[in-house]
């Protein structure tokens, strides 16, 4: 396993850094009321929703076996070929209802 050598940077390096902060315009001190409205980053990540919204209707995962010409067929359409496939399926079940038992 190798050793990491982490070199901190000398006092003058951290000045100079300071420096820099400091003289941003776009850099400015918090207030005492705004240092005690914050919280940590992860309680705040917690109450947002990241991604995408859930859909009315989700999708299921399944595995399905398909002869390979079929897949073949679709996926030669380029991206989206799966959407076509369910779409194509979809259409099939609107013009020829099931019967169920």
């Amino acid at each position: 396993m190798s050793k990491t050598n982490l070199r901190r940077n000398t006092p003058e390096q951290e000045a100079a850094i300071n420096r820099g902060i400091v003289a941003d315009p776009d850099t400015a001190a918090l207030s005492t009321q705004e240092m005690k409205a914050l919280c940590p980053f992860p309680a705040a990540m917690a109450e947002r929703r990241m991604g995408r919204p859930p859909k009315e209707h989700r999708k299921e995962q399944v595995s399905v076996r398909y002869d390979a010409d079929v897949i073949a067929a679709f996926r030669a359409t380029g991206e989206g070929w799966q959407t076509r496939m369910n779409n194509a399926l979809r259409t099939y079940l609107s013009e020829h209802p099931l019967q169920t038992a």
